[in-house]
């Protein structure tokens, strides 16, 4: 089953509906559906899908070879391509008789093998593929390679492409799609704990529990989940050792880099360099308060993009020696599932709340069109405590702008929350308008139904709401 990704589809094929030459650059980490999309993209369509190996670039070449004459009902026996000038030329002649689609999967792993690769592409672009109606698609994993050796100014391909797609994991919206005969509660207990990944969301057995696909995925030594953040590192990084340390200290809690350095016992400047190439992998985002500016600010704090990163790093990084030794289950009663109340609100849910303005946003269901979305913290200067506000959009040219607060808790003093939050305007002077959204896991009390009621800047979001259509 397809899901998502409407706004990809779209784009492609509003690209390919153009009579001219086009060279889409796709990437993405590992298991986000790069390849799911390409093959709904060209279903029907008349393609060539190659996918580049591990290999060296005779092995590559043949292999390409293979997939062109296959395309174009010539026989294998006529002998392989001696070079990859001497295949697109090939390409570029017969992409003046008629219009196909030409998927290069892996590419870093062809570039690799021939370092004149994106050199010779870019020849042959210039000169004979630019004049044709060739659809090219080029597609990677190592995320730092395509946005430096491919899109980076600094590379040969520089300017060469028409339209680039960098694939995300699917929003908790999407990914609840994939849990279907699950309770609004488990879609996001599981988006918290599994992520965004489709691959990863397609392991979950929906004849289980939450539970149960938890202790299945992750606290049994054969689960699918259970090393799946550790190999891909591997794959990714030669130092795995450092990465593991600093992935760790963050998600037990340590998210500015002196309190990094100081949980790993590295200086910081050691410690940000391997924190930059987490970075540029996609592991780690740095985030800013709403309203600072990058460039200088110095309250950025690190986060794990990724929820299953961000789980396995927290609950199964520390207990993988019990769990090798067959107690996994009895880990995951004791030690995790009391624990993950705390980590789902902190941030999964906050991060879901997001993801719901956004969307809410982008239909045009907000009483006013944000352009800027986050979150807050700093100082409270008339409380003269440190203060922080979960969700934050505004738009700065209607002077509007709302705040929200979510809580992931069995027990809540509903009334109290939204006065605490509606008393946070001073906290973001300059604007005309306020608006208020309280997101909860419980029902809301009659007596902040009836504030919500009387005041019609207020929102009180349910989990069912979450998931409305």
């Amino acid at each position: 089953m397809f899901v998502g990704r409407k706004d990809e589809l779209s784009a492609l094929e509003k690209l390919y509906a153009r009579d001219s030459f086009q060279l889409v650059v796709m990437y993405g980490r590992r298991r986000v559906g790069k390849t799911t999309l390409i093959n709904e993209f060209i279903k029907n369509k008349p393609s060539i899908f190659f996918v580049a190996g591990e290999a060296n670039d005779f092995i590559n070449i043949e292999m390409f070879s293979q997939k062109i004459y296959g395309f174009f009902d010539i026989p294998l026996s006529t002998g392989s391509f001696k070079n990859w000038a001497d295949a697109f030329d090939f390409i570029a002649e017969k992409a003046k008789e008629k219009r196909f689609i030409l998927v290069i999967d892996e590419f870093p792993y062809a570039a690799s093998g021939n370092k004149s690769l994106k050199s010779i592409l870019q020849n042959v672009i210039d000169h004979k593929l630019k004049n044709t109606n060739l659809f090219m698609i080029l597609c990677g994993s190592q995320i730092s390679f395509m946005e430096n050796d491919v899109l980076g100014y600094k590379s040969p391909l520089f300017g060469r492409r028409t339209a680039q797609l960098k694939i995300e994991g699917f929003d908790y919206y999407d990914a609840a799609r994939l849990m279907t005969g699950y309770g609004n509660e488990d879609k996001i207990k599981l988006y918290s704990c599994i992520g965004g990944t489709p691959h990863y969301l397609s392991q979950i057995d929906h004849s289980l529990s939450f539970e149960d696909n938890m202790k299945e995925l992750y606290f049994n030594v054969a689960g699918y989940l259970y090393d799946e953040p550790m190999m891909l590192l591997q794959q990714e990084l030669r130092e795995p050792a450092m990465y593991n340390s600093i992935i760790s200290a963050i998600a037990s809690g340590a998210s500015r880099l002196n309190d990094i350095s100081t949980r790993i016992g590295e200086d910081t400047a050691k410690t940000i360099k391997y924190i930059n190439t987490l970075l540029n992998l996609k592991i780690l985002r740095k985030e800013f308060p709403f309203g600072d500016n990058p460039a200088n600010s110095r309250k950025g704090i690190y986060k794990i993009s990724d929820n299953c990163y961000s789980f396995w790093y927290r609950f199964i990084f520390p207990n993988k020696p019990g769990i090798e030794q067959g107690v996994g289950g009895v880990i995951a009663e004791k030690n995790v599932f009391p624990n993950l109340p705390a980590y789902i609100g902190k941030p999964p849910f906050e991060d879901i709340c997001r993801q719901y303005v956004i969307r809410q946003n982008r239909q045009g269901r907000l009483p006013f069109i944000a352009t800027d979305f986050g979150c807050w913290w700093g100082n409270d200067h008339k409380e003269k405590k440190q203060a922080d506000v979960d969700v934050v959009a505004d738009s700065k040219a209607d002077k509007k702008i709302l705040l929200g607060e979510c809580k992931w808790r069995n027990n809540l003093d509903d009334v109290s929350e939204i006065k605490a939050l509606m008393e946070k305007t001073y906290l973001f002077p300059g604007y005309e308008e306020y608006y208020f959204m309280l997101f909860s896991k419980m029902p809301y009390s009659d007596a902040a139904r009836r504030l919500e009621e009387t005041y019609s800047n207020l929102k009180l979001v349910t989990l069912d709401m979450l998931f409305e259509e």
